[in-house]
């Protein structure tokens, strides 16, 4: 696709944030109408419920995985430039943030991105939780918590083990990622009948993959036109909550692809539920709702690990995931492991004292 007309028209940054907030609408419609969440797939598997939101998250995923490895498969895009694979990740920082992280969207009870749609929704809870996060991010990605996070990072990287990409490591070549993506789909599939979910929330879930894929091809190409050089990536939105909240403070900051996508993600979802009769303005002060504490504890975990583990379930998980990336791929698996964790230590005892336990797939609340 030739961007050059539009990028002679309103610029190259304009043209990063347009289409960053064309995906960005895209996942944010995707996710709601879908529900999709990486915490109820958890607490799918976890707490052995109906699987409809496991089988959600997993076409999502397989989606994803299989589109962008068709891309490389194709020579349609290229990552061999991109931070996954151009210098060393840390090991250390996927398993130690992605727990942290993991943690975190238990108690604040939904990952990064799914804070975000539920904020256009009306959720002030999740409106809130996003704000400690892109404070405590920024305050990672930039600010007085850089050397704590590059301590926690600096432990073990990819260097230790010669290099970052999976197939690399397994001894196969490029075909094999689209034969591993066809496998992910086939599971999800099987998933998917095995739960009974609809096809519309699983059509959304792979929608929610698709635009992952969308991410890859349009930076990847925008990268090979533009003058001055940009890194190839896809959709992320720990990093994209830390670099807005820098453009209150730092004069020179300029908007980009992240702000295109966060507000983007924003649009979409509220679009969805008001299509849909969904938007409802929800507060700390409905029955049943954890402290704000518990929240701002939650948030603070995500703030910190996410950018410590260098991306969020989405960032990390998906995008990194899609190319094959061992930190990210360690990172989601870590993710997954601290919420499991949480979920043990943490909401089952509530629960059990309560005498309440949940019923359903309840996205975030």
């Amino acid at each position: 696709m030739d961007f050059v007309p539009l990028i002679d028209l309103i610029g190259e940054n304009q043209t990063a944030l347009a289409g960053g907030a064309v995906i960005g609408a895209l996942f944010g419609f995707f996710m709601q109408r879908s529900a999709f969440c990486t915490r109820s797939a958890v607490l799918d598997l976890t707490r052995r419920r109906d699987l409809a939101a496991l089988a959600t998250w997993g076409a999502g995923f397989a989606a994803a995985v299989l589109g962008v490895q068709i891309l490389l498969t194709l020579d349609v895009v290229n990552v061999v430039e991109t931070r996954f694979f151009a210098t060393a990740q840390s090991l250390s920082g996927a398993i130690i943030g992605g727990i942290l992280f993991g943690i975190g969207m238990i108690l604040a009870r939904g990952c990064v991105s799914r804070l975000l749609v539920l904020s256009a929704t009306g959720n002030l809870r999740a409106l809130y939780s996003s704000v400690v996060i892109a404070i405590v991010g920024l305050a990672t990605y930039s600010g007085v918590l850089v050397p704590l996070r590059d301590s926690a990072g600096g432990l073990w990287s990819t260097a230790a083990i010669g290099g970052n990409d999976v197939l690399a490591h397994l001894g196969l070549g490029q075909a094999a990622g689209v034969i591993i993506g066809v496998t992910l789909a086939a599971a999800a599939v099987g998933l998917a009948l095995a739960s009974r979910a609809s096809i519309w929330r699983l059509a959304g879930g792979v929608g929610v993959g698709a635009t992952i894929v969308a991410g890859w091809y349009f930076t990847y190409t925008l990268s090979q036109q533009v003058f001055e050089p940009i890194q190839a990536e896809s959709l992320s939105f720990i990093r994209p909550l830390a670099t807005t909240a820098a453009l209150a403070t730092d004069a020179d900051a300029f908007a980009g692809l992240d702000q295109g996508v966060l507000a983007g993600a924003l649009f979409g979802a509220l679009i969805a539920a008001l299509l849909f009769r969904q938007f409802r303005i929800q507060t700390f002060s409905e029955p049943g709702t954890p402290s704000i504490l518990r929240y701002t504890v939650g948030s603070v975990l995500m703030g910190f690990g996410g950018i410590l583990a260098v991306g969020c379930t989405i960032g990390a998980g998906f995008t990194g995931g899609a190319v094959l990336a061992v930190s990210a791929l360690l990172a989601l698996l870590s993710m997954v492991g601290g919420a499991a964790l949480a979920d043990q230590f943490v909401d089952r005892p509530r629960e059990a004292r309560d005498l309440s336990p949940e019923a359903g797939a309840v996205p975030a609340e």
